[in-house]
């Protein structure tokens, strides 16, 4: 049975994925790539569907941090995890699409400019994880 998501449920699930996008595209920085990253990503964001698509696609922007890599994990992997959460009590069945979505969109924004390279690559077994802890 779906529930509707509140306005914090979704800045959450919002939280998570925009912040994971950023989790990747700042593990190898660049201005040329910041454009082509944000265009991978926002192509697997809008691939979604349901309730996920809603969370992503309405509402404010996630305030994430912009300091060190430390801190935007501190903000986004918790955010992950609540999201799936949420999802799991609200609407069980977007679980899966949650975690495909965030998943193809960090991998998008890692192959955007000169394919994926090791920071990259650990930042989404770091996401990864963070979407795979049990509630």
């Amino acid at each position: 049975m779906e529930q509707r998501l509140t306005a914090e449920e979704r800045l959450t699930l919002k939280t998570g994925a925009f912040g994971a996008v950023f989790l990747v595209a700042n593990a190898d920085p660049g201005m040329v790539a910041l454009f082509r990253e944000s265009f991978a990503a926002s192509g697997a964001m809008a691939d979604s569907s349901g309730v996920v698509k809603e969370a992503l696609t309405n509402g404010p922007l996630p305030k994430l941090p912009r300091a060190s890599a430390p801190e935007i994990e501190a903000v986004v992997l918790p955010a992950l995890g609540r999201s799936v959460e949420i999802l799991r009590e609200k609407s069980p069945r977007d679980v899966a699409t949650y975690r495909d979505v965030v998943l193809a969109a960090a991998e998008r924004v890692a192959r955007a400019h000169r394919g994926v390279v090791p920071a990259e690559a650990a930042a989404i077994e770091r996401i990864r994880a963070a979407l795979a802890q049990p509630a």
